[in-house]
């Protein structure tokens, strides 16, 4: 089963920004860090606040000794310099990842709290074995018109993959509470086969009676806020570390964004806000669910269903009624 703890990427994060905040406490530019401590590297000190290399425990105890930090900082800050250091022990616990998949996987490792939406899929924690091989499949045949190359068993390689992400919805220790709202058009017709989609609704209905997931099916008809369109699929990520900063992932077709940006992910929150007051409830989406999967057949489409609510949350509403700028 995956860790419940923080990847090393999120714990190279958090140790990234606490020694920049250290840094700046101290009244010190990277400058004159770099002249101190005797690096003969001018951007090493801002690939380590950045989180983007691999932190020496030497190198963390000098900037330490630097700032001049008491000892119970000391302690929590080389603790975390060694688990931003154990990739390959964190990584032999999932079977072979591609990058994408290991980027996702990281995020949910350690997660207190997923906020899932998706206008065309079904989110990949909430997938069947068939549902993740067509969608991957597809995808592949994409890379394959496009003359981009690709192995042939790579298509199993990320479906094992994904698979193994899944498990973190039912660790047994601390699971993350999973919100989700699916578009009713990525249950229908375009999504797959009848004998798939069938397979997926039957365990959306499952993993609908877990006492940490909700889901919430959005019709197609249901206005969101002041008629907002989201303009792509979003994910939400808040850790059990409350010093770990939230992550926004933007997905695209073909790449994915992440961001800490606080004035960002409260955008976004505000938007899975709207999202949930237009969608059904969890357990109008659990009788939608149970519904269809009993009514598909091969000639079948889940039935469609009569739009949510469209007034939006007030309180949180910002006055041009405009989410991201574009």
């Amino acid at each position: 089963m995956p860790p419940a703890a923080p990847s090393p990427i999120l714990r190279r994060r958090r140790l990234g920004g606490e020694l920049r905040r250290l840094r700046e406490s101290a009244g010190l530019t990277g400058d004159q860090v770099i002249e101190r401590v005797g690096w003969a590297s001018a951007s090493k000190l801002s690939r380590l606040e950045n989180g983007r290399s691999r932190p020496d425990p030497g190198d963390v105890r000098d900037l330490l000794d630097l700032y001049r930090v008491d000892d119970a900082v000391r302690a929590e800050l080389l603790s975390i310099t060694q688990e931003a250091g154990d990739m390959r022990g964190w990584l032999k616990r999932y079977p072979a990842m591609t990058q994408q998949q290991r980027g996702f996987a990281e995020l949910e490792a350690g997660c207190a709290e997923i906020s899932e939406y998706n206008p065309v899929l079904v989110p990949g924690l909430l997938q069947t074995t068939g549902y993740a091989r067509m969608r991957i499949s597809s995808a592949w045949q994409v890379d394959q018109a496009a003359g981009v190359p690709e192995a042939d068993n790579e298509i199993e390689t990320e479906i094992k993959a994904r698979l193994a992400r899944q498990s973190a919805l039912t660790r047994e220790t601390d699971p993350p509470r999973y919100t989700a709202v699916l578009e009713e058009s990525a249950l229908g017709r375009r999504a797959g086969p009848p004998e798939v989609l069938r397979e997926q609704l039957a365990q959306l209905c499952e993993l609908a009676l877990l006492p940490n997931v909700t889901l919430h099916v959005l019709p197609r008809d249901a206005p969101i806020g002041q008629w907002y369109l989201p303009p792509t699929a979003f994910s939400l990520y808040r850790f059990a570390d409350p010093h770990d900063p939230e992550t926004l992932a933007i997905e695209g077709g073909f790449t994915d964004v992440m961001s800490t940006d606080a004035i960002t992910i409260n955008r976004y929150k505000v938007v899975f806000e709207w999202l949930c007051t237009a969608a059904l409830s969890a357990s109008d989406t659990l009788s939608w669910l149970m519904e269809s999967s009993g009514q598909l057949s091969a000639a079948a489409t889940p039935p469609t269903v009569a739009g949510g609510p469209a007034t939006a949350p007030a309180q949180r509403r910002r006055a041009s009624g405009r989410l991201t700028e574009r």
